[in-house]
């Protein structure tokens, strides 16, 4: 299983920025997918989650009505639109492979990891 996540950058507040996780075949049509972001100093924590069906979707409150998850099934890659973004949001982001597609979402419970993309927000 194989994830690659790209599209990170320096942006200013207000801006916006599209992460791609180019997945595996398997990872693709096996798992869902979650991206899941870490800011210096913090843990990382869940940001949101498609189904492997691409029929759930699930958001973090504090990204909720600005981010968009979705998925592309002939490209095998999930995408993170994230619009409207604040200096709060400047992390790492990780797309992650999830088995379970269920509220509860952490780190502990991910199968597969893909690379982090930096992304920075400045003020």
């Amino acid at each position: 299983v194989q994830l690659q996540a790209s599209g990170g950058g320096l942006v200013q507040a207000g801006d916006s920025l599209r992460l791609s996780c180019a997945a595996s075949e398997r990872a693709f049509r096996s798992y869902n997918i979650d991206w899941f972001r870490q800011a210096p100093g913090k843990e990382r924590e869940f940001v949101a989650a498609i189904s492997w069906t691409g029929r759930s979707i699930d958001y973090t409150d504090s990204v909720e009505g600005r981010f968009t998850i979705s998925r592309d099934n002939a490209k095998n890659t999930v995408y993170l639109q994230m619009n409207s973004l604040k200096p709060e949001d400047t992390a790492v982001y990780y797309c992650a492979a999830d088995p379970r597609f269920s509220r509860g979402w952490v780190p502990t419970r991910i199968e597969y990891w893909g690379q982090g993309t930096l992304v920075t927000v400045s003020s």
